[in-house]
């Protein structure tokens, strides 16, 4: 694949002279490159390799992200903005497509590297929790007004009731013969098993509305400049049409957690309230002056609903003998079940805490 890179790179409309091309990251999901080129006034640009296993339909993905960026960078240029350094900049081929097919029938895609760019791997202070909060809010905000029609390039995801027929169906097969200990953990999904039914209802009967959401809030996805300020939200793959609760409950799951998603020590885990507020402040900074009273009346519960369904996912993947998430170990989809069924039991115990914080800024 190596020898390879500098072959592709020359299918895309680059600036200057490739100089180098490493990779970058860990790669869990696509294979991430930098070029760098030559010149120091022609810009650097970041070379995917997209996963096709988990995006199955990559030019329905590509054409999201470009009819996002489209949008974005019309609203950015009427304010004044860069749109160069406030927006993602997907790299055509030479041919015009927005993706490039190998040999191998692998997909690649190029977008701009934004120099001069600060990413951050945690929100583990309220400051960077209010900014990673207003990141996300300056994006829900700026595609608020979006019109056109999005892929769904993700079925399901985030479907509570689409999460239940998986499950079921896997309680009924118990293919590795695990069910039959898991007693505890199963009582813990079937008794909010209405819970998160009756909010699901809401959105599937458009009593909370869709929107363009990003759905990977994880603060790394957004970039800031050296003073610190909001430049752009990146990495646009699972962008798609879905309640705004979404990104706000797995940002809540994500920064407030003091422990990680897969600590073995649960005394660690807890959901911090001080990174919640943060948090809330920062997005709703944004994002108030778009959603209605009812989204903003099921915020503290997205956190609830979102840590649910990923302690069903893991334990359902545990059930069915891990084949979706990677695990390091026997037994880790078991170990991240019981450290997300922690932080749920402490959103939980928090939850009227966390509904008078969101008052209190509104």
């Amino acid at each position: 694949m190596e020898a390879n890179l500098y072959e592709i790179a020359k299918y895309f409309q680059l600036e200057g002279e490739v100089k180098k091309i490493t990779p970058l990251g860990e790669g869990f999901i696509n294979d991430t490159y930098i070029i760098e080129t030559e010149a120091d006034d022609s810009p650097n640009y970041l070379m995917q390799r997209k996963n096709k296993n988990i995006f199955t339909d990559v030019p329905a993905m590509m054409d999201n992200i470009e009819r996002i960026t489209s949008h974005l960078k019309k609203k950015i240029s009427a304010q004044g903005g860069d749109v160069m350094r406030e927006a993602l900049t997907v790299i055509k081929t030479k041919e015009g497509a927005l993706y490039y097919i190998d040999q191998e029938e692998e997909y690649w895609a190029v977008c701009l590297f934004i120099a001069g760019s600060v990413t951050y791997e945690a929100a583990d202070t309220p400051e960077l929790a209010y900014s990673g909060g207003k990141g996300i809010g300056k994006f829900q905000r700026m595609t608020s007004d979006f019109t056109g029609k999005l892929s769904d390039i993700l079925p399901g995801f985030h479907d509570i009731r689409f999460r239940f027929k998986q499950w079921d169906e896997v309680l009924a097969k118990d293919p590795v013969n695990r069910k039959k200990v898991l007693g505890k953990e199963i009582a813990w999904i079937e008794e909010r098993r209405e819970e998160m039914l009756e909010f699901w209802k809401k959105v599937e009967a458009g009593v909370i509305p869709t929107r363009v959401t990003h759905n990977d809030t994880k603060i790394n996805n957004i970039l800031f400049d050296d003073k610190g300020e909001v430049l752009c939200v990146i990495d646009l793959d699972t962008v798609l049409s879905s309640t705004a609760l979404n990104d706000f409950g797995d940002a809540i799951r994500s920064y407030a957690n003091t422990g990680s998603e897969d600590d073995k020590d649960l005394d660690k885990v807890t959901m911090d309230v001080k990174i919640f507020e943060a948090y809330t402040r920062g997005y709703l900074s944004e994002a108030k002056s778009f959603l209605t009273p009812v989204e903003l009346d099921h915020l503290a519960f997205s956190a609830k609903y979102i840590t649910y369904e990923q302690v069903l996912r893991f334990l359902m993947d545990y059930i069915d003998g891990d084949n979706y998430y990677k695990i390091k170990y026997a037994g880790h989809n078991l170990v991240r079940t019981h450290a997300q069924y922690k932080l749920l039991q402490s959103i939980e115990k928090q939850y009227d805490e966390m509904k008078i914080v969101v008052k209190s800024i509104l």
